[in-house]
């Protein structure tokens, strides 16, 4: 009988051994994840089929009549138009804005590591902090903007109770706080660009700065644009909770009422737990088909070097 037949059982068993070890390394991960992630999703998924409301004893199984009620909500059909537009402002502010600041710094910018702590410090701040400061700022009778505003002989408006700036506001105030987080990014893409392309580049006759970054940075960055602008529209649609929450409470007249507001709204204050289950749902749609898009229309015009 040759060695090899002999030493085939042990390295089935040695294979085997190494399997076993890496499912008990990797169970609390799996344990964690059932428990707080997929369970979770499952039980949303089925109570959005359900009346059922928080402290009730019962509850009733009503198939789609929680989607039908959706429809002829016009609060909830206003929340699915003010989160859109937030994220379409937000989303190519925050883009371009943090891709010109990285540009700059990365430019040989004197202070450029003080550059970068100020513009990344809203990322590392409570985003309740930061929404008590901008309240104060965009005070209409005491707050510093208004006030700069009078100076100059312009009426300052109600930026966060009127409903025709309220939206403008928190956009302008969520495009502030993703600027440095998409700047860090930005700026680890640069770094990764070979600084032998842009000698090259002069060398075949490229000096502007303009046609430099149109034909070499650009190109080369389109894998981290395509990254930051996933990240920063998922940031927008779920990080526009908190500025809602201790700003507006989704008003007035519901004119900045988000989803992910409208969601805790049926929940926690009007108890509607299936209804809102409902809303998490449409809500996963719109996310998921956004990513979907991007990733389909954008994939394909990315350079992959």
């Amino acid at each position: 009988m040759s060695e090899a037949v002999l030493a085939a059982p042990a390295v089935r068993a040695r294979g085997h051994g190494e399997a076993l070890a890496a499912w008990l390394l990797s169970l609390p991960a799996v344990i964690a994840y059932v428990l707080m992630i997929l369970l979770p999703t499952l039980a949303a998924v089925a109570m959005a089929f359900t009346d059922y409301e928080l402290g009730a004893e019962g509850f009733h199984w009503v198939g789609l009549d929680n989607f039908a009620e959706l429809l002829s909500d016009r609060g909830f059909a206003q929340s699915v138009r003010n989160t859109l537009v937030y994220v379409g402002l937000t989303t190519p502010v925050s883009v371009l804005g943090g891709l010109g600041l990285a540009v700059l710094i990365e430019s040989g910018l004197r202070g450029r590591a003080f550059f970068r702590a100020v513009f990344f410090l809203p990322v590392v701040s409570l985003a309740v902090a930061m929404a008590a400061a901008w309240q104060y700022l965009l005070h209409p009778t005491i707050g510093p903007l208004n006030a700069m505003l009078r100076t100059v002989g312009l009426p300052g408006p109600a930026w966060l109770s009127s409903s025709d700036t309220v939206l403008l506001s928190l956009a302008a105030i969520g495009s502030w706080e993703n600027l440095g987080f998409n700047m860090v990014l930005f700026m680890a893409g640069l770094t990764a660009i070979p600084r032998e392309l842009y000698a090259a580049a002069e060398v075949d006759g490229v000096p502007s700065a303009w046609e430099r970054f149109r034909l070499v940075t650009w190109p080369l960055l389109g894998p981290t644009t395509l990254f930051v602008l996933t990240i920063t529209m998922i940031r927008a649609l779920t990080r526009s909770f908190d500025l809602v929450a201790v700003l507006t409470q989704g008003g007035p007249n519901n004119a900045s009422n988000v989803l992910l507001y409208k969601l805790y709204e049926e929940g926690f204050t009007y108890f509607r737990l299936g209804y809102a289950a409902a809303v998490t749902l449409v809500f996963l749609a719109i996310v998921l088909t956004l990513m979907w898009l991007q990733t389909r229309f954008l994939d394909k015009q990315v350079h992959y070097g």
